[in-house]
């Protein structure tokens, strides 16, 4: 038997080229189990993070909650007051007033150099309902925003 002998060289290769490819095998073997490991990791991080922005959205829906219950007891005190009377609203108006003459230019004392007009009731309790229904849709908004930012930072 000479180490020249074809059948010998031959299990030479075979035996190189076995032990390369079973360690390539194994590599690869290796290899996908670390990715299923960060794979793993990954996930369990992105759990973590889904459950943190849960608890973030909730916390400013509740937020939203009380805010809004708050405000609609402060409309529902307004709209009382105007509707017995204790409070009233009125607006500004124009009064078409001849021009004074040039001797009487000081004006007299508590009058107002503004003219305001009473709201019937029905009309002031209609627009504190616009009023308030822009103020919750603006609390709805900022609540929204503010959700986004926070989890946009989580991220």
């Amino acid at each position: 038997m000479s180490l020249f002998n074809p059948y010998i060289l031959l299990g030479i290769v075979f035996a190189i080229l076995g032990s390369f490819g079973g360690g390539y095998l194994k590599g690869e073997r290796d290899k996908e189990a670390q990715q299923q490991i960060e794979i793993a990791e990954a996930n369990d991080k992105a759990r973590q993070t889904e459950q943190n922005m849960g608890v973030v959205a909730q916390t400013y829906a509740q937020t939203l909650r009380k805010n809004q219950d708050v405000a609609k007891a402060k409309e529902i005190q307004l709209r009382a007051a105007v509707a017995s009377g204790e409070r009233k609203l009125f607006i500004p108006v124009q009064t078409k007033c001849p021009v004074p003459a040039a001797g009487n230019t000081a004006p007299v004392a508590g009058d107002s150099s503004e003219a305001r007009a009473e709201l019937d009731r029905k009309i002031a309790d209609d627009l504190i309902a616009i009023a308030a229904e822009g103020d919750a849709a603006i609390r709805k908004l900022n609540a929204c925003i503010d959700t986004y930012e926070k989890m946009r930072s989580m991220k």
